[in-house]
């Protein structure tokens, strides 16, 4: 796997790690952007409660951990 960045918004998780339909997409991404925008590292899953790391968390490490995280920015299409 590439440890470059994707070229895909921070916003916009790649679609095998979260896929337009999963039924809780737009809650996930609504608390995934509201952690981007307050600069933390991540946030709850609002179905599983949770903790995971924003896609900014991710990039700022500068590269890939292999660990299949749903906002990692280094996944490529």
């Amino acid at each position: 796997m590439s440890d470059e960045l994707a070229d895909r918004p921070l916003t916009e998780p790649h679609p095998s790690r979260l896929p337009p339909a999963h039924p809780s997409r737009e809650r996930i991404l609504a608390a995934h952007a509201a952690a981007l925008a307050a600069g933390e590292a991540g946030y709850l899953d609002p179905d599983t409660g949770l903790f995971v790391l924003s896609a900014g968390f991710l990039a700022r490490r500068g590269t890939c951990c292999g660990r299949g995280c749903r906002h990692c920015p280094y996944v490529a299409d």
